[in-house]
């Protein structure tokens, strides 16, 4: 079995909260290699729409503006049904 291979298996066995661990470390192990190791990134077509979406709102001026911190806005999120 490669290294890489090696790699693979243990991060699948990570729980997903402790990956960010792991793409920080290869993150400054790229730097330090001086490879470039960020993948591209595609968005799918939920995002591309949610992004039309806003871009629509702003040029239309319509939609709802909110102005606060991100404390009352969660809690605004959180008390709508």
């Amino acid at each position: 079995m490669s290294n890489q291979e090696i790699a693979k298996n243990m991060i699948d066995l990570l729980p997903e909260d402790k990956l960010v661990f792991i793409i920080n470390i290869l993150e400054n192990i790229g730097k330090i290699s001086g490879t470039d190791i960020y993948p591209e990134f595609s968005p799918n077509k939920e995002t591309l729409d949610a992004m039309d979406e806003v871009e629509e709102m702003i040029a239309t001026d319509r939609g709802q503006h909110f102005q606060g911190s991100a404390e009352a806005f969660t809690a605004l999120l959180l008390s709508e049904d």
